[in-house]
């Protein structure tokens, strides 16, 4: 580690700032060489007499200039000068929950080679073809869905583009304009999205740490007979709980009772290596299943695999889903299938699991027990925030940092969020990212606003 120390006093910039242009000044003077590691960042603040969150984030800038990098455990180096000029400044960007991205090259190669395999009928996979998915796609689906407990005929299973698409064509079908849908207080933003533009009115119900509470089911029932129940219940975005059985089998009965169609939303359904039975294995007459990859496999993918509940529901459902996409891409699909044969799928799995599981561990060193909510699997955390922190205070200071998070109004169904916020370990960012920018936040959370922003 060097011995450094930097001259704030020529700077009338803001310290973090400061802090930043010192690193570029000393590295662009020699007085920092490329592979030099700077000082802890407390160890810096104490020298320096001033507050940790002010030199976290001054390092957070450094990085986000390309200066510097930071190492899970090990610190922050400065940057080769080639790699410094190729750096583009960029946000750490924990607002959206994504599943880890591979890095193993062996993996990485894998998943390649697919695309080659595929290639070889790339003429006959750019034409149209039939909506819900050729029947070798079916198959793949089919496969995968068994892992599930799901074992649907063909005429009950759609392949189609992405788990959005599937939820917009089923609520074409099982409700009208003005009709309640029900779903949990907390809810994936895209449903919000989805009821709005179909003029669908959205009831958030109470929930436990269990998931939606019965009673306030039953009740929901009661006054407002809505059309439907949709439901997030494995990893649920965004509180990371998971519905038990039990749980399950008491909504089930509920919504037999009246009439009300579940629409299962089991964007992390296979994450988990055992999570208990699906809503359509409970009540398949009443049940859609959707079955995204986005979670599981790879966002950009944009497939999922739909079961309605019987053939009659899927016609309305093929019509409406055909006029608003014509088809899910061939191309997409075939490398679907083509992992999901080949096993590269299952590695890709295994591959998240083992990343998610210790991201989350990443998180728990740094974060105080109990102050936060999540699952050993989880992409994400759900903060509740002590007082006097704000959401829009806290998502404030993080975005002014250079980290960004989601507020709990985007998941609120019946606009009334709690003081929250969402925080994803997936997608792009590194472990040395995620370790810095939990650092800040677990710093910031520590002090009253006024006195975390003050330094800024």
């Amino acid at each position: 580690m060097v011995d450094w120390t930097p001259d704030l006093t020529r700077s009338d910039k803001p310290r973090y700032l400061a802090i930043a242009e010192a690193i570029a000044e000393d590295i662009g003077n020699g007085r920092l060489a490329a592979g030099d590691r700077l000082p802890p960042q407390r160890q810096l603040a104490a020298r320096l007499a001033m507050d940790f969150t002010t030199v976290a984030r001054g390092y957070v800038e450094a990085q986000r200039r390309g200066l510097v990098a930071s190492r899970v455990g090990q610190g922050t180096f400065v940057k080769a000068p080639a790699q410094a000029r190729r750096a583009v400044p960029e946000l750490v960007d924990l607002s959206m929950n994504l599943p880890p991205e591979p890095e193993d090259p062996a993996l990485i190669a894998r998943m390649r080679a697919a695309l080659v395999e595929v290639g070889g009928d790339l003429v006959s996979l750019l034409r149209y073809q039939g909506f819900g998915g050729s029947r070798s796609d079916k198959a793949a689906a089919a496969l995968w869905l068994a892992r599930r407990g799901l074992t649907p005929g063909f005429e009950r299973l759609f392949v189609v583009p992405g788990a959005h698409s599937a939820l917009l064509g089923i609520l074409n079908v099982v409700a009208r304009p003005g009709d309640v849908v029900l779903t949990e207080a907390l809810t994936y933003p895209g449903i919000r999205a989805i009821a709005a533009q179909l003029g669908i009115r959205l009831l958030g119900l109470a929930m436990d740490g269990d998931g939606i509470v019965p009673a306030a089911f039953a009740d929901a029932c009661e006054k407002f007979r809505p059309k439907a129940l949709c439901l997030n219940p494995v990893l649920h975005n965004p509180t990371t709980l998971t519905v038990p059985q039990a749980r399950r089998v008491e909504l089930v009965a509920i919504a037999r009772q009246h009439g009300v169609a579940i629409i299962e939303d089991d964007a992390y359904g296979f994450v988990p290596a055992a999570p208990p039975p699906p809503f359509a294995a409970l009540a398949p007459e009443l049940s859609w299943h959707v079955a995204g990859l986005s979670k599981c496999i790879g966002a950009g993918l944009r497939i999922a695999y739909v079961v309605a509940p019987d053939a009659r529901s899927g016609w309305p459902f093929a019509a409406a889903l055909r006029a608003a996409s014509v088809m899910a891409s061939p191309l997409t699909a075939a490398i679907a299938t083509r992992w999901i044969e080949d096993g590269t799928a299952d590695a890709i799995l295994r591959f998240v699991r083992t990343e998610a599981s210790a991201r989350q561990r990443l998180a728990a060193q740094i974060l105080a027990p109990g102050s936060y909510r999540a699952d050993p699997l989880s992409f994400n955390l759900w903060l509740e925030l002590p007082a006097p922190w704000t959401r829009s205070a806290f998502a404030g200071h993080m975005q002014a940092t250079g980290i960004g998070i989601a507020a709990s109004d985007v998941f609120a169904a019946d606009g009334h969020p709690p003081e929250a916020v969402r925080i994803c370990l997936g997608g792009p960012q590194s472990r040395g990212a995620i370790r810095s920018a939990l650092e800040f936040m677990a710093h910031a959370l520590e002090k009253p606003p006024e006195l975390s922003t003050s330094v800024l």
